[in-house]
Parts: structure tokens; sequence; C-alpha cells
């Protein structure tokens, strides 16, 4: 009889963690430096290593730091340089998952300075707050000392980067024997996308976005939007906003702050584009000012004096005072009133070019009544040289169409309709749309687009 034939069961490998903290001197990779690292070695079921060292950043340490760490210069002035123990810390951490709380912070800074080096490094990165989140969830706070405090976890020494990190690792093995759905390994695989995201970040919410146009709302922690962006493809740019390797301090604020996207679909970019100035100009989010400094800064004012005339001026542009015409610079503006002044004989004693004054004469002023008509004849003008018009565009679906409305040169709102709307007048244009406060950076928008797809206008009679 033939012997049973005896079969060998492989083991897999186990994966190793490196459960990092560290302190530094301030928020940003560019301008900041680390002060102590700490890596303790974990196994998947224990921990196997400690290590940590104090490091030298060779440059001040703020004073508020060493109120919070308790790290000082003198404490420092001995301890070796980060170059000097990058290749110990790189042969700890290589072929290791990074674990660490908020770990985008110190895998962004660790990354930075090791590249300082000449050591290219990247690493699968697991993060404990977004772990918790998933395996803990419930909780008020997912700070490191809250979180501790509320599964029973002892934190010593808070704010040393050895002390943190026993923390995070207490954490992460009480997370591993949580994770009964093994969601730890889902989420260490270098495809999971949810690996790019902030911790605070549902997936679900990333998952959500669509590969269309239109705009997207970062909320933070009560909901407030810190942050409107538009897209071409939004899900593609939002995850834009996650990769990268900007470790600024501005940076990992803004990421920290964000725990909710929402979004609106637009028909087209053009649409999303004015649609973002919009929400910009009625939200003011706090980390949107690329578009805060493209208004215009001067403008044409008409008022009537005291004695009855009519007087034109170019100054600085007022949100509070009505004008005439916007310009992007004053001698525009100037310009623009002497060429205009000119061509309807306007007097130029009843005029003002910024700051140049006009020598003043009370002789031989024309009437009240002709001065007056001229300037309404002017302004007239200036009017009616405006277009009203629409812009046709792409609908979010194949049953609408997009429209961006402009009527006598300003840009009024926007929305979508169906293909059977005729556009013969103003009024049924409007019944169709959303009306938007617009702005001069928004006209530019539109007119320039108006100028390269002429085809796409049609005209308001």
């Amino acid at each position: 009889m033939d012997s049973p034939v005896k079969t060998k069961t492989l083991k897999s490998v186990a994966t190793q963690y490196a459960v990092v903290d560290i302190e530094t001197t301030g928020g940003s990779v560019s301008n900041s430096r680390i002060t102590e690292v700490a890596v303790i070695l974990h196994d998947g079921q224990r921990v196997t290593k400690r290590w940590s060292s104090l490091v030298n950043p060779e440059m001040p340490i703020p004073l508020h730091i060493t109120a919070l760490t308790g790290i000082d210069e003198e404490m420092v002035a001995t301890a070796p340089t980060f170059a000097e123990i990058a290749e110990q810390l790189i042969e700890l951490l290589a072929d290791k998952v990074f674990v660490a709380h908020n770990v985008n912070f110190d895998y962004s800074f660790l990354r930075g300075q090791l590249a300082a080096c000449g050591i290219q490094w990247n690493a699968t990165k697991l993060c404990t707050v977004r772990l918790s989140r998933k395996l803990l969830s419930g909780l008020p706070s997912y700070s490191l000392g809250k979180l501790c405090a509320a599964v029973g976890i002892e934190l010593k020494d808070r704010h040393r980067a050895l002390g943190d990190a026993e923390a995070t690792a207490h954490l992460f093995t009480l997370l591993l024997e949580k994770d009964e759905q093994q969601l730890i390994r889902e989420m260490v695989l270098k495809a999971s996308p949810e690996q790019r995201l902030p911790a605070n970040v549902p997936l679900a919410d990333f998952k959500a976005l669509p590969d269309s146009p239109g705009v997207y709302y970062f909320h933070n922690k009560i909901g407030k939007v810190i942050y409107v962006g538009k897209a071409v493809n939004i899900k593609k740019r939002v995850a834009s906003h996650f990769t990268g390797n900007d470790s600024g301090a501005r940076r990992q604020h803004f990421l920290k702050d964000i725990f909710h996207i929402s979004f609106e679909k637009c028909g087209s970019e053009l649409m999303a584009l004015l649609l973002e100035c919009t929400e910009i100009q009625r939200l003011w989010p706090q980390h949107n000012r690329a578009l805060k400094r493209f208004e215009a800064k001067f403008a044409l004012y008409h008022y009537v004096a005291v004695n009855g005339y009519s007087y034109l001026a170019v100054g600085r542009l007022t949100k509070q005072q009505p004008h005439v015409k916007t310009f992007d610079r004053e001698i525009d503006g100037l310009n623009f009133l002497a060429e205009i002044t000119n061509k309807f004989q306007i007097d130029q004693r009843f005029c003002r070019y910024g700051k140049a004054s006009v020598l003043r004469s009370d002789e031989n002023l024309p009437s009240v009544e002709s001065h007056n008509a001229a300037v309404n004849s002017l302004l007239e003008d200036i009017l009616t040289e405006q277009p009203s018009f629409v812009i046709i565009e792409d609908g979010r679906s194949n049953d609408e169409l997009g429209c961006v409305y402009v009527e006598k040169g300003n840009f009024c709102g926007m929305g979508y309709l169906t293909s059977d709307v005729s556009f013969s007048s103003y009024q049924e244009v409007k019944e169709h749309i959303t009306t938007y406060k617009g702005n001069h950076y928004m006209l530019q928008l539109v007119m320039s687009y108006a100028q390269r797809y002429p085809s796409r206008i049609k005209w308001l009679g």
C-alpha cells in the first residue's frame, strides 16, 4: 500500500509594523525640524522592539514648542543630528507598514528629512485615527489623549515621542484584536484609495464623488464649508488634494480640518468655474485664497452734487457705493473717462481723474439741464453698449442644456433647461435660471469664453 503523500503547509510571513511618533520645532517640513523620534516595532500580535532618540534640529526651538513637549535647546545640544541617525532609522522602517496617529504628518516629516539626507523612502501607511473611527465608532473625540482615556490606555509622557508611540502601539494592539473583519489588511493595501484620504474624511464621501464637472466643498467638524473648488472631474480633482509631497504646515492644518466632502454637479467647466466664484463670494471659506485676489480695484462713478450738476469720477472700488463700470487698473479707468467724455463733449470741470485735480473755474459753466442731459446720454451709451446674450452649454444629463445668462454686460445667473425652451426674450430665459451676484472677474471669464466660442452664443432681443 502506498504511503500517504505528506503535504507541507506554508505559513505566510506576518506583516511587520513600525509604530512611529515624532516631535518637531513646528508644523512645516520646509521650515521646521525633528527634535525627537520613536519607533516601536510590532509583529501584528505584540511589540518586538523599541527605539527612540532625541535629535539636534540644528535650529532654535520655539518657546511654545518647549512648553508643549518639554524639549529645550539644552536637551538636544549633545543629541545626534537627523543625518547621524538616518541610516539607523531607515533600517528600522524598511519593509514595515508605517503606523502613526494622523499618519500623514509623521510620514511627511520623516520622508522630507530623509530625502534631505539623500535617502528616498516610501512606505505603506496606516492611520490609527482612521482605523479607530472604524473599529471604535461613536467616540466624541479621536485625538490620542482622549481616545486613550476612553479605552483605558495609560498615556505617559504626553507630547514626547516615546510616550506617544507607546500609547499608539497599545491602541494599535487593541485595534488588531477588534479587527474581526480584517479591515487592517484591507487598509494597508497600497491600492486602497482610503490611505490617501485625510484621517477624518469618510471613505463613503469620496466614493460618492462623480467623474464629471462641478463644484466640491470641504467641511470642518461642525459642517462649515472651509474650502470650495471646481473641477472638470470632481473625483480626480479631490483626490489630487490628498496626494503629492507638500508637507507645509498650512497644508497639514488644511487636511486635518476636513471632516466631510459634498459636491454640486455642473454641465460644463465654465459653469463649474462660475459656481465656484459665486460660492466663494457667498461663503468666504477660510482656505480659499486665489480667487479673492481677482477683483477689480477701480471704478467709474456718477453722482449729482448739491449744485445740481452730474459728476463723473474714477476712484477705488468700494462695495458700498454704486458704480457705472469697473477696471483692473486705474490708468484703464482714466483713459476710458477721457475718451468717453471727449465723445460726448462733457466739460472736464465735472470730471475727477483719481488723485489728479482739474483746475476749477465757475466761469462760463454750461446749464445744469444741458450738462446733465449730456452725462445721461453718456451713461445710456455705456449701458446700451453692453450686450445681452446666453451661452448654451452641455447639461448635467442628455435631456437638458446648460445656460449662462448675461444681461447688458453683467453676468446675472445660470441654470439648466430642456431643449424645447426658446431664447426669444429675457423673461423666458430668466424663468429657467438661478440668479447670482456677479463680479468683475466672473464677467471677464464669461466674455473671454464667448469670444473663444461664438457658436455657443444666442443673442437676446
